[in-house]
């Protein structure tokens, strides 16, 4: 069995996603020491173990349950946390403007619970490697415990503790991705650790720091091709013959700012007066 990406019955030990009849989802680990509690009632281990995906289990309340295994989307929201994760609709974007691809060699900063650390795992692939800077050594260890329990073992993972602005000291690096709230302080080492062509990726929560972001980046003058987007997303409802937006909507969360390095010693880049 692949244990990454594992397929078939349920194995101990792996994460599974109930979903009750309202479609809320409870993120748990099948873990056969102890049983599953939601809602008040209870799950045996024994009950999921060797049921297929898309199965139903009910609890000792008689409740039913679906079962699946989580994707990436809903494993995010559900992660054990101290500070807010980038939700899934922004971590998509991230991966697409960052021009992630299998090999890569990453520079994150700002693990938080290390939701966008298993996305950019997943992208880069076991021949890639990503190298993490987090300044506080709780959200470290949480990120690690996270990134253990859901995504699995990662030997091409290193976290480091640190500020990134003063000790980022890789080099031929083809991604930085910065969720930090002063980016611009990291521009100089950014430009250090990419390769020529590399990407340079913020994502920061206001429009002010966004200016901030891409006045720093002009003046700098060693990157091109400077864009900022932003992502909406909005489900529907569908019951009956209705059918509407959902009330509430996963509306601004933050800022994508994206930069591409130049070769060394460039300095007059064409532009419109």
């Amino acid at each position: 069995m692949n244990t990454r990406y594992p397929k078939g019955p349920f194995h101990p030990d792996e994460p599974v996603i109930f979903l009750d009849r309202k479609d809320r989802e409870y993120l748990a680990r099948l873990d056969q020491r102890r049983a599953i509690s939601i809602r008040g009632g209870k799950i045996a281990i024994d009950d999921v173990i060797g049921r297929e995906e898309g199965s139903v289990v009910r609890s000792s309340l008689n409740e039913p349950f679906l079962i699946f295994r989580p994707s990436l989307p809903q494993l995010i929201p559900n992660l054990p946390r101290s500070a807010q994760v980038i939700y899934p609709k922004d971590i998509g974007p991230i991966l697409l403007w960052a021009d992630l691809f299998p090999g890569a060699r990453v520079v994150e900063a700002g693990v938080g619970a290390g939701a966008l650390s298993m996305a950019l795992l997943r992208a880069i692939g076991e021949d890639g490697q990503l190298i993490s800077y987090e300044l506080r050594e709780d959200f470290a260890e949480l990120a690690q415990k996270n990134v253990a329990r859901y995504f699995g073992p990662s030997p091409n993972w290193t976290v480091k503790l640190g500020d990134v602005a003063q000790f980022l000291v890789e080099n031929n690096i083809d991604r930085v991705i910065l969720d930090l709230p002063e980016p611009w302080h990291v521009i100089d080492r950014a430009w250090n650790a990419l390769r020529p062509g590399g990407f340079l990726l913020c994502y920061l929560p206001t429009v002010l720091q966004v200016k901030s972001l891409i006045d720093a980046l002009r003046i700098d003058k060693r990157f091109a091709c400077i864009e900022t987007s932003e992502n909406l997303m909005r489900f529907w409802h569908f019951k009956g013959a209705s059918a509407r937006p959902q009330h509430r909507m996963v509306a601004h969360t933050g800022f994508l700012t994206s930069a591409r390095r130049l070769a060394d010693g460039v300095k007059d880049i064409p532009r419109a007066p």
